[in-house]
């Protein structure tokens, strides 16, 4: 018999409701931003694969958008549809939850798991509890719900447990060669980066509501050298959303510009031109056609 050991890589999916952590969990396991983050609940909108290359193994995680069960429209059924389609075609899936509680609509994602698929608890948010002994009744309640193949207390953002988190996944990695290149690091090109980081700079900067109604394109992606020329659109829905974007003489866009370019100048390393206009695209979060032209 060989002792030599066994190369392993395979699909995992991360699920869990909306703000639970899903794409910071991602970035920590890749070293490296891909998926945009914000405070505010369905950041995500596409399924974006982070790949890691260790030895002996290959992690093809999967960031999927916040499973939506209270607000309706063409978009979000079209979000929680690549839930459900991400969930076909993995090896294991992580579902994340909140230290903190346990909702009706974390056990509304987990039940779309096909009882076939290993599932590893990702216990997030450990770090902001004051008091580490109310960690164990959650512990408890969340065994009591099925069989998991693991449950791991982590925290995404401080990094705590993740390590041990990508242990237990890699022992449910079927044997076989890898999916992609050992220096590969994504499935999405720096087309589809840059308008992410664009959006993610929306969440961030403007209010509660008008995130909601954008989207960003490019319209032109141009590299001379090193050098990227990027020319990007945000559409929005009404005149007024326009306005509220641009800010007083445009300083609110200009910096979300301004900060967009400098996370892409540090993930491309390399320097970046950033052009961005605001349009309006009246009811495009709930027209078939626009939705697919947009990639959603």
């Amino acid at each position: 018999m060989s002792d030599t050991p066994r190369q392993r890589s395979g699909r995992v999916a991360i699920i869990g409701r909306p703000s639970v952590g899903k794409s910071t969990l991602l970035n920590r396991l890749v070293g490296a931003k891909l998926s945009i983050t914000s405070r505010k609940p369905q950041t995500t909108r596409h399924r974006i694969s982070g790949i890691l290359t260790e030895p002996g193994r290959q992690f093809v995680f999967v960031d999927t958008p916040g499973f939506q069960t209270q607000h309706r429209s063409r978009l979000n059924e079209r979000l929680n549809r690549t839930v459900r389609d991400s969930l076909a075609d993995v090896d294991v899936v992580v579902w994340m939850v909140d230290a903190a509680r346990l909702l009706t609509a974390d056990r509304e994602v987990a039940a779309l798991v096909p009882e076939a698929t290993p599932i590893v608890v990702a216990v997030n948010k450990i770090d902001a509890m004051s008091d580490k002994s109310a960690l164990l009744p959650r512990l408890s309640e969340l065994s009591a719900l099925r069989s998991f193949a693991a449950i791991v207390p982590i925290s995404a953002e401080a990094g705590t447990q993740v390590d041990a988190l990508k242990d237990e996944i890699a022992k449910l990695l079927p044997e076989g060669p890898l999916l992609y290149g050992d220096d590969e690091l994504t499935d999405r090109d720096e087309r589809f980066l840059a308008a992410e980081f664009v959006r993610e700079k929306i969440f961030r900067i403007v209010g509660e509501e008008i995130p909601y109604a954008t989207t960003v394109t490019i319209d032109r992606f141009e590299q001379e050298g090193r050098l990227r020329r990027i020319f990007a659109s945000v559409l929005v829905e009404r005149p007024s959303q326009r306005a509220i974007l641009l800010g007083e003489k445009g300083e609110r866009m200009k910096s979300i510009s301004m900060q967009a370019r400098r996370d892409l100048e540090k993930l491309f390393d390399a320097p970046v031109y950033l052009e961005v206009w605001v349009r309006v695209k009246k009811g495009w979060a709930d027209d078939d056609a626009s939705l697919t032209r947009l990639g959603y």
